[in-house]
């Protein structure tokens, strides 16, 4: 399989209502840095998410993860993608810091239930 080389892959957690999705997301080489996945989601002729080496790991129970090489996602089921911690936060002393700040918002996320 030839790879895209106008592309960079990210390292991703995407939060569903019921899975969280660990995984590789392609976004543009040309789009500003900080901004890769805010333009890739806020794309309005996107309707799916497409990610490779998938790990799905079903929420509220102790299963083992669903593993997939690719995997495309609606948009309208995603609740937040966010870069790993791997990824984004090498080197960064703010790094345990906004990695709390996340498992808080994940914990706030799951006691939300939709109407």
């Amino acid at each position: 399989m030839a790879k895209n080389v106008d592309t960079v892959p990210i390292e991703v957690c995407i939060l569903t209502v019921d899975h969280d999705i660990k995984g590789i997301v392609h976004v543009s080489k040309y789009t500003n840095t900080n901004r890769e996945l805010t333009d890739l989601l806020n794309d309005k002729e996107r309707r799916f998410l497409a990610v490779t080496n998938a790990e799905i790991y079903p929420r509220n129970n102790h299963q083992s993860p669903r593993k997939y090489n690719f995997l495309e996602i609606h948009m309208d089921y995603v609740l937040m993608v966010h870069p790993s911690a791997q990824a984004v936060f090498k080197d960064s002393g703010k790094s345990q810091e906004d990695i709390n700040r996340f498992r808080d918002l994940r914990l706030k996320l799951n006691q939300t239930r939709p109407f």
